[in-house]
């Protein structure tokens, strides 16, 4: 497996913070010249199930266990009767039940951000200068585009407006 000494050292560190310092297309374009034709193919879509790389497979196996643990603890909030995942892992269930229990969906983001960045930085381990921190960083980055999207302001003039609608459908039944 190849080392990316100069490569790696050169990308600005990522926090769970929600601030993005580099975007997933400047970190493709430094990738390029110094990877593989076939590690910048997989590492242009870090988190597709289909990957081979078995840092994306361990990924994969984590996400699918928190988006599992995610929908149990929900249904169950709702009173939905449904059986509990297999194999639940306890750090996982706490954020969980944690982030569910936050008055802030962005605050509850970030908790669920806080850990797969946890996770991922477990998943590299002492893989520090090699393709299993350069698909952990591309997940990063990816998870913290996602982050991104989320703007306040306009998440607020989104509910005005539908409530604004919904408020004026009923003015216009009540005056029928």
């Amino acid at each position: 497996m190849a080392s990316y000494f100069y490569l790696i050292s050169s990308l600005p560190m990522l926090k769970s913070d929600g601030s993005i310092p580099i975007d997933f297309k400047s970190f493709l374009e430094q990738c390029k010249p110094n990877v593989s034709a076939a590690t910048y193919e997989s590492l242009c879509k870090p988190t597709e199930a289909s990957s081979s790389h078995p840092m994306v497979k361990e990924w994969q196996k984590f996400y699918n266990s928190l988006m599992e643990e995610l929908n149990y603890q929900r249904n169950v909030k709702l009173g939905k009767v449904c059986s509990a995942p297999k194999n639940r892992d306890s750090e996982l269930v706490n954020t969980i039940s944690a982030a569910l229990a936050a008055k802030n969906p962005l605050v509850a983001e970030q908790m669920l951000l806080e850990l797969e960045f946890k996770r991922i930085d477990s998943m590299i381990g002492l893989h520090n200068f090699d393709e299993y921190y350069l698909f952990g960083y591309a997940i990063k980055l990816k998870l913290l585009e996602r982050l991104t999207i989320f703007n306040h302001d306009e998440g607020n003039n989104e509910f005005i407006s539908l409530f604004t609608g919904v408020r004026n459908q009923i003015l216009s039944i009540e005056v029928n």
